[in-house]
């Protein structure tokens, strides 16, 4: 099979890429009990020597509940009859992980309230005030 590729400059190769299949429990009637389509794809992260480190540790800090003692990360996949077809599913499963893994978020800065926005808000405090004190009725 071809490298798996995750964005546009890092590729997986075959070999930090294993896979078992074992059957599986979704459709396929008696198929379910003839034949192992259920792919269960692991991909060894400490052992892959294409990704820099840097690359490796955010993987490692995102994707922490995916991640295994031996440091891999496992993917499994049922979806289809087909045992081929789940293999795809799970490499795209393994690529899309790791793309989001490795997306950089920007930075959150503080905004203040515009002036409008403080208006409408006083105004409708105002406006909940007097409908509560509308409510209670002359006082004694």
């Amino acid at each position: 099979m071809e490298p798996l590729r995750i964005g546009p400059s890092l590729l997986i190769y075959e070999r930090d890429l294993t896979w078992t299949a074992e059957r599986s429990s979704g459709p396929g009637g008696q198929n379910v009990n003839k034949v192992s389509t259920c792919v269960d794809l692991r991909f060894d992260l400490p052992g892959c020597e294409t990704l820099p480190i840097w690359v490796k540790q955010r993987i490692t800090e995102r994707l922490q509940a995916r991640i295994d003692a031996d440091g891999a990360i496992w993917v499994r996949c049922q979806q289809t009859r087909s045992q081929l077809r789940n293999l795809e599913l799970a490499r795209a499963k393994l690529a899309e992980l790791l793309a989001a893994a490795l997306v950089v978020e920007a930075p959150r800065h503080a905004t203040k309230p515009s002036f409008s926005s403080k208006l409408r808000r006083l105004d409708a405090k105002k406006r909940q005030s007097t409908r509560l004190r509308d409510r209670k009725g002359p006082v004694d």
